[in-house]
């Protein structure tokens, strides 16, 4: 036996050994564990009364998720069948004709699923062609498509959070579940800054030794309360303290910009539209992620960067190595989509228009809508219980769908119902809808505008006091629109 091979057989049985004691002394605290009270000492825990007790403490406090039967017609979009006939408040490309045949053609040619992970068998022209198509999309080198935008953030973020050595991420107060844990997953250190707050965000950045690597992540527009990120500032500070920037669109690819890349192409969009991308806000974002599976109306998510950077987390990114990859329909489909919006602006021109009717009559009846210049109209609630029950009203006496968000989504007193307006409803829907609301708040006594300022508790919610309908810092314009981006528009 060599000497190195030896030194390598003893240096193993020292970690076995090691291993056993601790399993020893694991074992030995678990013995000495009492059993809470309630449970009655016995051979075997009552597993089924525990989940029973969590339910039970979910349904009590107004927090248990409950689910609506919602069956999308995809050539009758925005209407949908459920229990009762009803109309989903929802934007997708779900319904799309030249997206629903491609799929069908890929559908009938290739079957209906990939065949493996994409690092065994499921690796195919159309998974290449997709994230070509979305680097494109983005202005970057490279792309990587991941089942859902939850696992390219987790992912994304715990690979960088592993491989920058000494990391520190600074982190919106505000930003997504899948962003927080992926960078807890990293277990690289972590810096909040407040909200939208640049002076905070500089006062964290400028604390963290010039050498260390750092990256600043955000959303360009936050799904509860539809404000805008500043990402132009933000990518100033970020490239005076030496950090990158990490940015989430999942709310905003498909809806801004001249081809659907999201708010920071929105920013320039004059530019955009004529072909010219040199020194433009997405040229200067890092890493950018996003979503198929909301405004594009497929699945999926995926992030963009450099050919380095992507290749790092397609090399070591479990949450890509260890999954099925999605059927070659599903990646065709998005793809389609993505061309299709990027040729074809009237959708997102439409859908600011509607969401700034929406916005303006809610307040004229005096129905509190936390402003932004985003798409999204949260509709404030303020009371957990009334919310659900003012959604349940929505839809089983008037047919519509409008998801409530409560705790822990948004703080407890803060609950809301988010509206999402379409391209695809009409007058006559945005009828419906609010004088479905204003009768709801009248039977239900809701809190209006004069009682939300008032009320003490007004003041956590940001940008409650100003009651004007804003939106034309984002306000999807036609002029230019329909100039293509280079390549974004052309087969892979």
């Amino acid at each position: 036996m060599s000497s190195v091979f030896l030194g390598k057989s003893c240096r193993s049985l020292g970690r076995s050994a090691k291993l056993q004691t601790n399993q020893s002394r694991l074992l030995a605290s678990i013995a000495s564990v009492e059993i809470p009270l309630g449970i009655p000492n016995a051979t075997r825990f009552h597993y089924e009364a525990r989940y029973a007790e969590v339910i039970k403490t979910k349904k009590d406090d107004k927090s248990y998720r409950y689910f609506r039967n919602v069956n999308r017609l995809a050539h009758e979009f925005p209407l949908a069948h459920s229990t009762d006939e009803g109309r989903k408040i929802n934007l997708g490309m779900g319904g799309n004709h030249e997206v629903l045949k491609t799929m069908h053609d890929v559908l009938d040619r290739y079957g209906a699923c990939s065949g493996g992970s994409r690092n065994i068998s499921g690796h195919n022209r159309f998974a290449v062609s997709l994230e070509k198509t979305l680097a494109r999309l983005h202005g970057k080198e490279s792309a990587l498509y991941f089942s859902s935008s939850y696992v390219a953030n987790d992912s994304a973020l715990t690979v960088l959070g592993q491989q920058l050595p000494g990391c520190v991420f600074l982190s919106d107060a505000s930003n997504h579940l899948s962003i927080i844990e992926g960078i807890r997953h990293s277990g690289a250190d972590k810096l909040v800054w407040r909200h939208n707050d640049l002076a905070d965000l500089e006062r964290k950045l400028a604390a963290v030794p010039p050498g260390v690597p750092k990256v600043v992540c955000f959303e360009s527009i936050y799904s509860m309360c539809g404000t805008v990120a500043p990402i132009r500032d933000i990518c100033d500070l970020a490239e005076r303290y030496g950090a990158i920037t990490f940015l989430d669109e999942v709310h905003a690819d498909s809806l801004y910009g001249p081809h659907g890349a999201g708010v920071s192409e929105h920013l320039d969009f004059e530019a955009h539209s004529r072909g010219e991308h040199e020194d433009t806000v997405l040229s200067r974002v890092d890493i950018v992620t996003g979503a198929l599976g909301k405004g594009f109306g497929t699945m999926g998510g995926y992030v963009a960067g450099s050919s380095d950077l992507v290749g790092m987390i397609r090399s070591l990114s479990r949450g890509f190595i260890f999954t099925t990859a999605a059927p070659p329909a599903t990646m065709a489909g998005a793809e389609a989509a993505i061309r299709f919006q990027g040729a074809n602006p009237r959708d997102r021109v439409q859908l600011q228009r509607n969401t700034r009717a929406v916005k303006r009559r809610l307040l004229a009846h005096g129905i509190l809508v936390l402003p932004n210049t985003s798409h999204i109209v949260p509709v404030m609630v303020g009371d957990a219980e009334r919310c659900k029950v003012a959604a349940d009203m929505l839809f089983e006496e008037y047919g519509i769908y409008v998801q409530p968000i409560n705790s822990p989504s948004v703080p407890a007193g803060q609950e809301r119902l988010r509206i999402s307006p379409t391209a695809a409803h009409k007058p006559e829907h945005q009828d419906d809808l609010v004088n479905a609301l204003v009768s709801i708040w009248e039977r239900l006594g809701l809190r209006r505008l004069d009682d939300w300022a008032r009320d003490a508790s007004g003041a956590v919610v940001e940008g409650w006091g100003d009651h004007r309908p804003r939106g034309a810092c984002l306000e999807q314009r036609a002029a230019g629109a329909s100039g293509r981006r280079s390549g974004a528009g052309d087969t892979a």
